[in-house]
């Protein structure tokens, strides 16, 4: 049940997040150059509603990037990493293709190749490959920091009035507080690299553009994809190895 959670949760998170980026880009779409504002709060709140819908049950990890960096601190079995990727990794074609068939019109009205593979794949604004895996690194790293931070939150007391954080998480507050995480990660450090901090929500859905009969498209640009890739998964580890070696979680 826990890999089906991931699967669907990393779907749904994809479905929204390459949805939101179609929308911006794609001809004759009705938002159309709404801007990159739009697209990081699309992109944030596609993972509050991904951790909603599959929290409860497997975690709501959609991101092989933080099931590594919670195991490589204890936090996590290792024995159910290996099936934890493989479902976020399909979840997030699957998503991807969705996607796809929702915005069906548009691709063949859409002349730039590199808007339509932008839709599925992150690219650098400037392509410096080291500098790029310097970017999705720290963003990661910080993204593993914030989670760990608002579940250790999720058990804290308040100093005012006894008032118990837990009760807000446990009324919902805790999945809006991570896509909150996410949004300003994309606001602070996406401009250079489009903020994979996912590798599977990069891989996934490059691997469907170049598999799908997108009209007109170009190449998926595989030379450039290891770096949401192994950017992400650096990152995530420092992220949570700060967090346990500094003891902020107690």
């Amino acid at each position: 049940m826990v890999y089906l959670a991931e699967f669907i949760g990393t779907a749904i998170l994809t479905l929204l997040g390459c949805g939101v980026v179609a929308g911006v880009s794609l001809a004759r779409s009705k938002a159309l150059g709404a801007g990159w504002i739009v697209v990081t709060f699309g992109w944030g709140m596609a993972v509050t509603m991904a951790i909603y819908v599959v929290g409860t049950t497997s975690g709501a990890h959609i991101n092989p990037a933080v099931t590594l960096g919670m195991a490589s601190i204890g936090d996590f079995e290792w024995a159910l990493v290996p099936g934890y990727i493989a479902a976020q990794i399909a979840g997030a074609f699957v998503g991807a293709v969705l996607v796809y068939l929702a915005y069906l019109p548009h691709w063949e009205h859409t002349d730039d190749q590199d808007s339509k593979l932008g839709v599925f794949a992150t690219a650098p604004a400037v392509r410096r490959p080291l500098l790029n895996l310097t970017t999705e690194i720290i963003g990661t790293a910080l993204l593993l920091l914030g989670i760990l931070g608002i579940g250790a939150n999720a058990d804290a007391v308040s100093s005012e009035g006894g008032v118990m954080l837990s009760d807000l998480f446990a009324n919902g507050l805790a999945p809006l507080m991570v896509g909150l995480l996410v949004f300003a990660i994309g606001l602070s450090l996406g401009g250079p690299t489009g903020y994979a901090i996912n590798p599977a929500r990069d891989l996934g859905p490059r691997i469907a553009h170049a598999l799908l009969p997108i009209a007109g498209k170009g190449p998926s640009d595989w030379g450039y994809s290891w770096v949401p890739i192994v950017g992400p998964i650096i990152g995530a580890v420092i992220g949570s190895w700060i967090w346990k070696l500094t003891g902020f979680g107690g």
